[in-house]
């Protein structure tokens, strides 16, 4: 029948010369195998097509054609058997990359003794908070008020001497403040007076008299000139290479001048009272006129301003510290009269000292902490507390290298701390030529 050639023999062979392609489904993906027509395609895999007689002579000119344009002597254009050349940079990627810098090297910490390196007996030392009987030369040697008497200890073959013992009427000695020159120191006494010794002869050059109303508790040098506080208020200009010493006055206090500091320059002068004030003097102001003197007038603290420490790294910038009743350490821009910051400290502040090679302040204590506290600045977070004096540490002092500090308490030592350490590089100290006393002949 006519239908039976139609008809598919599922196990015999078909003619597959007889079956014209679909060519619509070459191109589909069927994913039933069982649709798939595996016969014919293996028939024209084996070349069932004859339209193309030899179709790798056809694209040979192709071939030829990339060769050419692309520059290729290989026949293949993609190879996985051979290592690609190394591409040219245009630009090299060192200069397209950042430089990578060295990481800093952290600067170690340093690490400073807890305890005194020397404890010496300091018997008879006054208990009095707007005193200053503590000072270190630049010859290197510390002076220490007991008393009437003033003693000189070399820590360089540990002498001590005695330089003078005053009489009953006229002390006990309430300050006490080398010359610039390490050789000359001034001496304030209770009864108003104050005396000029040359600490090599061991003598007596002159006396200073007419000046203040009671006490002098508070002096500070600034070349020939020392300036003198006491407890009437007065603060006084002396220039000791004359007989007419008294040169100029500041006025503006109220109470006792328990502290005073003549800025590195010379040119500035801090004060602090009992009446819990601040000054800031300028050098050309003494004695003017002028109903108002002083630069600046800072009342912030609340008790008596003794500790006062001018920085020596940044000009305008003062420290000061206030008494039992206030506690704080303040930050000052001179300039401006702007508080930069304040931090109280728990205690008594009784002495206030830079660190002239790191950013770092250090301060003693009276009640009721009797220490010694290291603050880092400007964040004036506490590096280190020192204990060993058993009562409040009324005076500080500083070595003429900057590294040793020397403190005395009322518990009658005297200590020194190793607390600002040995630098690296020791700045080279200003040259100056102070000589105080070089006129000294000139007075009649």
């Amino acid at each position: 029948m006519s239908s039976s050639s139609n008809t598919r023999n599922p196990l015999g062979e078909q003619n597959f010369l007889m079956r014209k392609p679909n060519w619509e489904n070459l191109d589909r993906f069927i994913p039933n195998r069982a649709a798939l027509d595996l016969d014919y395609a293996h028939y024209m895999v084996r070349g069932g097509r004859k339209g193309i007689e030899n179709p790798e002579a056809a694209s040979t000119p192709y071939q030829t054609l990339l060769t050419e344009t692309f520059n290729m002597n290989r026949g293949r254009i993609f190879t996985f058997k051979n290592k690609p050349p190394t591409p040219v940079e245009a630009i090299p990627r060192r200069l397209l990359s950042p430089p990578l810098h060295k990481a800093k090297s952290t600067k170690p910490s340093r690490r400073v003794p807890q305890g005194p390196e020397k404890t010496m007996d300091a018997p008879g030392v006054v208990d009095n908070f707007y005193s200053n009987l503590l000072d270190w030369s630049s010859s290197n040697i510390l002076a220490i008020a007991l008393g009437n008497s003033v003693y000189l200890w070399n820590p360089s073959d540990h002498s001590i001497v005695k330089l003078v013992t005053i009489d009953d009427e006229d002390g006990p000695v309430t300050s006490i403040s080398w010359a610039l020159d390490g050789q000359h120191i001034a001496v304030g006494l209770d009864n108003s007076w104050v005396q000029l010794w040359d600490s090599v002869s061991v003598r007596l050059i002159r006396t200073l008299r007419g000046g203040h109303h009671g006490r002098v508790g508070s002096l500070a040098w600034n070349k020939r000139i020392l300036t003198t506080g006491g407890m009437d208020g007065r603060i006084i200009n002396n220039d000791v290479r004359v007989r007419s010493h008294i040169v100029g006055t500041y006025k503006g206090h109220e109470a006792e001048i328990c502290g005073l500091k003549w800025s590195p320059s010379g040119q500035h002068l801090a004060s602090g009272g009992n009446d819990n004030v601040l000054f800031i003097w300028d050098r050309s102001t003494a004695s003017s006129n002028s109903p108002r003197q002083w630069l600046q007038r800072l009342e912030d603290h609340t008790a008596a301003v003794k500790a006062l420490a001018w920085c020596p790294f940044q000009e305008n910038l003062l420290a000061s510290g206030g008494g039992e009743l206030d506690r704080c350490i303040k930050i000052w821009n001179t300039q401006t009269g702007s508080c930069l910051s304040s931090v109280d400290t728990g205690s008594q502040v009784c002495g206030l000292l830079w660190n002239n090679y790191e950013r770092e302040l250090l301060s003693c204590h009276g009640f009721s902490k009797n220490e010694l506290i290291l603050w880092k600045y400007p964040s004036m977070v506490r590096m280190a507390e020192l204990t060993g004096h058993t009562s409040r540490v009324l005076f500080m002092t500083q070595s003429p290298d900057g590294c040793t500090v020397a403190t005395a308490a009322a518990d009658e030592t005297v200590r020194t701390w190793n607390v600002f350490g040995i630098p690296g590089v020791s700045k080279p100290a200003r040259k100056e030529n102070p000589l105080p006393f070089a006129h000294l002949y000139t007075i009649r």
